[in-house]
């Protein structure tokens, strides 16, 4: 039983690698930036491609190492590894990534940065800790944490403790302001 549950995994694994690059083409596709958070298709399939993989089937979740790409509809997920935590009851079911160093989360009008970052399927959140950074248009805001609620497209940044990060414990941005004739 275990035997098959590792190969149906590996297998899942192997057809996630050979679709990644189709996955990076809806990154091209350019939706309204509201619509690119709001209602994010959290049931859509995930492609992962990294240089190692360690499946740990006992308790239920596998290990990517290494240059982790992981695609879902129009979100990318870049990190250096990614623990992906399953239930196997009637075929493989992604709960929850967890990603650690240098995370980066693109949407088709956003780019979020963290050192570590949660990817909660069942809640619809992303959490990205440490040093964050979201961007959009040429702004940026800055804080300790992000909060991406994947239903509503909203996003919350909080500043931190004092002294801890860039922000130093507080939420900074910079924004662009439009050129108007004088």
């Amino acid at each position: 039983m275990i035997a098959m549950r590792r190969l149906a995994f590996l297998s899942c694994a192997a057809a996630a690698l050979a679709g990644a690059a189709v996955a990076q083409g809806a990154l091209a596709q350019g939706r309204d930036p509201v619509s690119a958070l709001r209602g994010h298709d959290s049931n859509a399939p995930i492609d992962v491609a990294a240089d190692r993989i360690e499946v740990q089937d006992r308790a239920d979740r596998a290990i990517f190492a290494g240059n982790v790409k992981v695609r879902q509809a129009s979100l990318s997920l870049d990190t250096e590894r990614l623990t992906v935590a399953y239930s196997s009851g009637g075929g493989i079911q992604i709960r929850r990534l967890d990603a650690a160093g240098g995370v980066v989360v693109r949407s088709p009008s956003e780019t979020a940065r963290g050192n570590f970052g949660i990817y909660d399927l069942d809640k619809k959140l992303i959490t990205l800790v440490g040093d964050v950074q979201l961007r959009r248009a040429g702004s940026q805001v800055m804080g300790s944490r992000l909060v991406i609620d994947l239903q509503s497209g909203r996003a919350v940044i909080d500043g931190g403790a004092p002294g801890v990060g860039q922000s130093g414990g507080r939420v900074t941005g910079r924004f662009t302001v439009p050129q108007r004739d004088r």
